[in-house]
C-alpha cells in the first residue's frame, strides 16, 4: 500500500497552513489556518473492509518544565512521548483520497464536533488533554488539529501520518476514543499499512538554520 500527499513532501517541512500555530513576532506564536493536508493512497490489499488513519508527533517533551518559557530551552535530549493529532476510523473501503481542508479548516476553540453520520468516525486528539483547565480552550478536540510544538524546543518535530487497511468494517471503539485506544483495537486486523511524515518547528533558531 502507498500513501502520498499533494500538501507536503515526505520527510520535508509541513507548510504553515496545515499547522495549528505559526511563528509570530508578538507572543512567539499565533493561530494558523489549521487545514488538514490532502492524503491519497493506492495498492490496497484484497480483503480490505475499512481504513484507519492516525497522525501523531513522537517528539513531544515528556516533561513540561521548560515548555514555552522565556529564557528557557527544551533540551533536544529530553525523553519524548507521542502526541496524537488525528484519529479517523471506519473509513470506507472504496475511499482513496481525503481532500485538503475537507475535515479541518481553522482552529475551533473548545474543539470541533465529531463527524455526523456513521462512517468515518473521528476520535479525539491530544489537544483535549493539553487544553484541559484552559478557560477559553478546554473541550473535546475531535478530528484533525495540526502542529504546534513548543516555540523553544531545540528538537525538530516530526508528524507521521499512518494509514491502516483492516480486515474488519468497524473498528472496535465507541463513544469518545483516543489514538492509543485505536492502536490497541486494530491489533490483529491490519492487512497493510503505509506512512508519510513531515517536519515542523516554531523555534526561531531552527527556522533560521533551515
Amino acid at each position: 500500500m502507498q500513501l502520498s500527499s499533494q500538501s507536503f513532501q515526505d520527510q520535508q517541512a509541513i507548510p504553515i497552513q496545515f499547522a495549528f500555530c505559526k511563528p509570530s513576532a508578538v507572543g512567539h506564536v499565533a493561530l494558523s489556518d489549521n487545514r488538514n493536508p490532502q492524503l491519497a493512497w493506492s495498492e490496497v490489499p484484497a480483503g480490505t473492509q475499512s481504513f484507519v488513519l492516525i497522525s501523531h508527533d513522537p517528539d513531544v517533551p515528556s516533561r513540561a518544565d521548560d515548555v514555552n518559557l522565556d529564557g528557557r530551552t527544551v533540551p533536544a535530549d529530553l525523553p519524548r512521548v507521542d502526541f496524537f493529532h488525528w484519529v479517523l476510523v471506519d473509513i470506507p473501503p472504496d475511499w482513496r483520497v481525503i481532500a485538503e481542508g475537507a475535515m479541518s479548516a481553522g482552529v475551533t476553540p473548545r474543539g470541533k464536533q465529531p463527524l455526523a453520520g456513521s462512517a468515518p468516525r473521528h476520535g479525539i486528539n491530544d489537544y483535549t488533554a493539553w487544553f484541559q483547565g484552559d478557560q477559553d480552550m478546554a473541550g473535546l478536540y475531535y478530528g484533525y488539529d495540526g502542529p504546534c510544538p513548543p516555540w523553544n524546543d531545540a528538537l525538530l518535530h516530526h508528524y507521521i501520518f499512518t494509514l491502516y487497511a483492516l480486515d474488519v468494517a468497524h473498528c472496535a471503539v465507541d463513544g469518545v476514543f483516543t489514538g492509543q485506544q485505536v492502536r490497541a483495537a486494530i491489533a490483529g486486523h491490519v492487512l497493510a499499512q503505509a506512512s508519510i511524515s513531515g517536519t515542523y518547528t516554531l523555534n526561531p533558531a531552527l527556522l533560521h538554520a533551515a
